[in-house]
């Protein structure tokens, strides 16, 4: 990939968290007591990180657009709504691909806002293996050690090639599977970072990472 590639932070928050019973978007970060005020929130925290390392940074939302835009607005983000996010996560990621494109953008982060923002380094080591690399790599992936396997996380790189194999697939598709078909293309990036394999979907995922942010702030989740 040109190392003229412009990139735009994509964070998908159009879902509606059945499973945590409230918005995952909204959830503090880092961590705090209940009833204890916020520092800053899952979505936020993440704006602020990709910030860091994009031109831009656009927030993919459904329904909860009214109570998500006043924090992508606090914190310089742009809104782009999905029309209908019970088709799945796989919508709002061509959603927010496509307005990438639209803004003139060659290459994108991919994020879910169900986890905790990895650590800034670990951004930054995307960033440049992606601008490194050669046109025949059309994503990078981190990936972090787990009980001796490998396993993949967030957030991925994807350049236009691979923003274009997603665009093209049906609304019901799988990334994953997207990302397996053209295997060769995407380079696998090993992490000492545990937070790009961590998923927030329920009350006691939550207090576990509230156990785990009793470690110094420089530690891995």
């Amino acid at each position: 990939m040109p190392q003229t590639a412009g990139i735009c932070g994509v964070i998908l928050a159009a879902g509606e968290s059945t499973r945590m019973g409230r918005d995952k978007a909204l959830l503090p970060w880092p961590p705090v007591a209940e009833g204890a005020p916020a520092v800053n929130t899952f979505l936020g925290a993440m704006i602020d990180l990709l910030q860091q390392h994009a031109d831009l940074v656009i927030v993919v939302v459904g329904r909860n657009a009214a109570e998500l835009e006043p924090i992508a607005d606090a914190h310089g983000a742009f809104i782009v709504v999905n029309p209908a996010p019970e088709r799945g996560q796989f919508s709002s990621i061509q959603v927010g691909l496509r307005d990438v494109l639209n803004r003139g953008r060659d290459a994108a982060f991919l994020n879910p806002v169900d986890r905790p923002p990895v650590l800034p380094a670990t951004v930054s080591d995307l960033r440049a293996t992606f601008l490194a690399a050669d046109t025949d790599v059309w994503a990078v992936v981190p990936e972090v050690l787990r009980e001796g396997i490998a396993v993949h996380g967030h957030p991925i790189l994807v350049g236009r090639e691979m923003m274009e194999q997603f665009l093209r697939a049906p609304a019901n598709s799988v990334a994953r599977d997207i990302e397996h078909q053209h295997q060769r293309h995407v380079r696998y990036l090993p992490m000492q970072d545990a937070r790009i394999a961590a998923n927030i979907d329920t009350p006691e995922d939550y207090k576990r990472l509230m156990s785990a942010q009793a470690v110094p702030a420089d530690t891995t989740f």
